[in-house]
């Protein structure tokens, strides 16, 4: 299940890069959406020699991500697919990471 966790974490990061590249905001500069998104992606990457710890962290910042991808497939038109992977990539992870806890009792 972490080797699930794992892709379904470095898809969150892939689909925020590809998101404000293909996408630009209109209200905010590009720069401050990355700001926004990419570093706490990044942050677990302090705790990844322990990697269940690593993917705990992910999926507790992976809530943002899931209401984040929740309120953009309700209100775009045409980045609307990049939100339902979003969704699809954080109930994968949080499934992972509640599958892992199950599996280990």
């Amino acid at each position: 299940m972490q080797r699930t966790g794992l892709f379904a974490w470095a898809g969150l990061l892939l689909v925020q890069v590809l998101w404000y590249t293909m996408y630009p905001p209109v209200s905010i500069p590009t720069w401050v959406a990355f700001a926004l998104t990419v570093p706490p992606l990044l942050l677990p990457l302090l705790s990844l020699p322990n990697v269940a710890r690593a993917l705990l962290w992910v999926g507790i910042l992976a809530l943002f991500y899931f209401c984040h991808g929740v309120s953009e497939a309700w209100s775009s038109t045409g980045d609307r697919w990049l939100a339902f992977i979003e969704i699809a990539l954080t109930l994968l992870l949080i499934g992972s990471l509640g599958a892992g806890v199950r599996r280990r009792r």
